[in-house]
């Protein structure tokens, strides 16, 4: 796999990429930041697609650590991907471990739906409170392990060709049949961008990329 990590400062909401990322809340309705933000881009229509979104209990379309996809409405985006941060306490209720489910259920998304682009914000570093720096590395050691996880699957196809000529095509057929379930699928390029709102959060970023 071909991928490609950008760091850039700017509106999330004016990306031309296949999918964004929304820092939302459980409820899925819009709220602050770039919740907001993003609603009020996407026009109502982004409003209804969410409510459309099963309650998976009274109030919670979207669990913490989960993702959720609409289509981008007016925005450039073709897709928003929902996902809800955890709110910081003192790092030791779990918050690491939910924030990189964010991102790994964000990008399984994409992928699932054809998307070669994705942008993402910085998850739960606002009024959710998660220290930047903390929230950086996870993000980008989650995205780095998830298009890594391609490389294992490219080398079993490679091995069923080699062992064409001592396998039937049916066998080598199966053989990689097999392979292609134990991985993930990711295109064969995949743009991966890191939409920070701060000169502060691009230095961050760049720092750890």
């Amino acid at each position: 796999m071909r991928m490609k990590i950008k760091v850039v400062q700017g509106d999330i909401t004016t990306l031309a990429v296949d999918a964004i990322v929304n820092a939302a809340n459980q409820v899925m309705l819009g709220g602050g930041g770039v919740d907001g933000a993003i609603h009020r881009a996407a026009g109502d229509e982004l409003y209804k697609a969410c409510l459309k979104v099963p309650e998976v209990r009274p109030g919670v379309r979207c669990p913490t650590g989960e993702a959720r996809i609409t289509p981008g409405f007016n925005l450039p985006a073709k897709f928003v991907i929902h996902t809800v941060g955890p709110v910081y306490r003192d790092g030791q209720h779990g918050e690491p471990e939910k924030l990189a489910a964010c991102y790994r259920n964000s990008l399984a998304l994409a992928v699932e739906n054809g998307c070669q682009s994705i942008a993402f914000p910085c998850i739960s570093t606002g009024i959710y409170g998660y220290p930047k720096e903390e929230a950086a590395a996870i993000a980008v050691r989650e995205v780095k392990e998830f298009l890594s996880r391609a490389e294992p699957q490219r080398r079993r196809e490679g091995d069923c060709e080699k062992e064409g000529s001592l396998l039937s095509r049916a066998s080598t057929s199966a053989l990689c049949a097999t392979a292609d379930k134990e991985d993930v699928k990711v295109n064969e390029e995949m743009e991966v961008i890191f939409c920070c709102f701060s000169e502060r959060d691009v230095n961050v970023y760049q720092s750890i990329v």
